[in-house]
C-alpha cells in the first residue's frame, strides 16, 4: 500500500514538473517574453493543477470510482471531472485577477479570461485523468494475468491431487483381493471386475486433461466402482439410482461423484456391521443441478477433519475454481440414520 502511495506522489511531482519545463520550452520556441507575469501564472497552474487533481483523485477513491468503472458510474464520474475543470480554472481565475497578473493593455474582460482558461487549460484535467486510468488499467491487466497463471497452476495442482487420491491403495487391493476370490469360483464375474477396475483406473489418469465430463461419463465411473465394492461387502451394501435421464448430459468436475461416493462407502457403510444403503441422485430442483449422494451414517468431525484423500475439501475447493462461487456445497445429516452430501450446480444449456 505505501509503494502505490510513493509511486503516486512521484508521478504527480514528476508530472507536473514535465509540464512547467514543457510551458517554458514553447515558451523559448516561441520567443515569448519571460516576465513575472509568465512564471507567476505558471506557477499558480501548477500549484491549483496539483492540489485539484489530487482532489479529484481523492473523490474517485472515496466515491470507488477508480478503474474498472461500473456503467451506472459514468455519470458521477464525469460530473466530478468537469466539475474539478470548473473549479480549477475558476480559482486560476481569480487569483490572476486578484494579483493582476496579466496586461492591462489589453482589454479583455474576465468573463473572456475565464473562457480562454477554461478552453486551454482543461485538457490538462482531461490529460490527467485519462493517464490516471490508463495507469489502473494496466495495473488491473497484470494483475488479472497473475490471478490467472495462479489459478491455471491452482488448478493443476488440484487435478494432480484429485489423480492421487482416487488412485487409492487400499481400494485397488481390496478390488485385488476380491477379484483373486472371484477367479475361481466365478471366472466371468472376475472378468467383469478386471474391467471394472480397468475403467476406474483410466478415468482417473484421464481426469488431469479434463475441467468437467458428463454426468452419463462419471455415473458410468460410480457404477463400475460400487460393483467392485459389492463384491467385497456383498449383501451389507445397498445401491439405488434416482437419476432424471434429462441431467445426464450435464457437466461436472471429474471424478468428484466418485468422490463422494467413495466417502459414503468409507465413513459410513464400512463402519456398520449390517451395512447399509448409498443413494445416488441426480436432477433439477429450483433452476439447478443438484447432484446428491445418501448413505446410511452419522456424520461426526472425524469424517470433516479427515486428510486420509482428497475428500471433502477438493469438493468445495474445485467448485469455487470452476464455477466462480454459483456452486455449492454442504453435507448433512438427515433422517433415518443417513448422510446426505450435496452439490448445487447452474445448470449449462447445450
Amino acid at each position: 500500500m505505501r509503494t502505490k502511495s510513493y509511486a503516486y506522489w512521484w508521478c504527480q511531482i514528476g508530472g507536473w514538473l514535465f509540464y512547467s519545463i514543457t510551458m517554458v520550452f514553447f515558451a523559448f520556441l516561441f520567443e515569448q517574453e519571460y516576465t513575472h507575469i509568465f512564471y507567476s501564472r505558471l506557477i499558480i497552474s501548477i500549484v491549483t493543477g496539483f492540489l485539484f487533481t489530487h482532489l479529484m483523485r481523492e473523490l474517485f477513491i472515496k466515491l470507488d470510482l477508480r478503474p474498472p468503472t461500473q456503467k451506472h458510474k459514468w455519470i458521477p464520474l464525469i460530473l466530478i471531472i468537469l466539475g474539478i475543470c470548473i473549479l480549477y480554472n475558476l480559482t486560476n481565475s481569480a487569483l490572476v485577477e486578484l494579483f493582476r497578473l496579466y496586461n492591462p493593455a489589453k482589454k479583455v474582460s474576465v468573463q473572456k479570461r475565464f473562457l480562454g482558461n477554461l478552453i486551454f487549460d482543461s485538457p490538462l484535467i482531461f490529460i490527467w485523468s485519462s493517464i490516471y486510468f490508463l495507469w489502473h488499467y494496466v495495473v488491473l491487466g497484470r494483475k488479472t494475468e497473475i490471478q490467472k497463471v495462479k489459478l491455471e497452476t491452482l488448478v493443476k495442482e488440484l487435478e494432480l491431487k484429485t489423480i492421487k487420491s482416487h488412485i487409492n491403495p487400499h481400494f485397488i487391493f481390496n478390488a485385488l483381493n476380491s477379484i483373486r476370490a472371484l477367479v475361481d469360483e466365478n471366472p466371468s464375474r472376475a472378468r467383469t471386475a478386471i474391467t471394472e477396475l480397468s475403467n476406474i483406473l483410466r478415468s482417473s489418469m484421464q481426469a488431469e486433461k479434463l475441467e468437467l465430463a458428463s454426468l452419463e461419463k462419471e455415473l458410468s465411473i460410480v457404477k463400475d466402482y460400487l460393483a467392485l465394492e459389492f463384491i467385497r461387502f456383498e449383501d451389507r451394501l445397498g445401491i439405488e439410482y434416482d437419476i432424471n435421464e434429462d441431467t445426464l448430459d450435464q457437466p461436472i468436475p471429474p471424478m468428484m461423484l466418485q468422490t463422494l461416493v467413495e466417502n459414503a462407502i468409507k465413513h459410513g457403510i464400512s463402519k456398520h456391521k449390517k451395512g447399509g444403503v448409498v443413494r445416488v441422485i441426480s436432477d433439477f430442483r429450483n433452476d439447478r443441478h443438484e447432484l446428491i449422494v445418501q448413505n446410511t451414517g452419522q456424520l461426526d468431525n472425524n469424517m470433516l477433519e479427515s486428510s486420509d484423500g482428497f475428500g471433502l475439501d477438493s469438493t468445495k475447493n474445485r467448485l469455487k475454481l470452476l464455477y466462480n462461487g454459483t456452486a455449492s456445497f454442504k453435507i448433512h445429516n438427515i433422517e433415518g440414520g443417513m448422510v446426505e452430501a450435496i452439490v448445487s450446480m447452474p445448470i449449462i444449456e447445450k
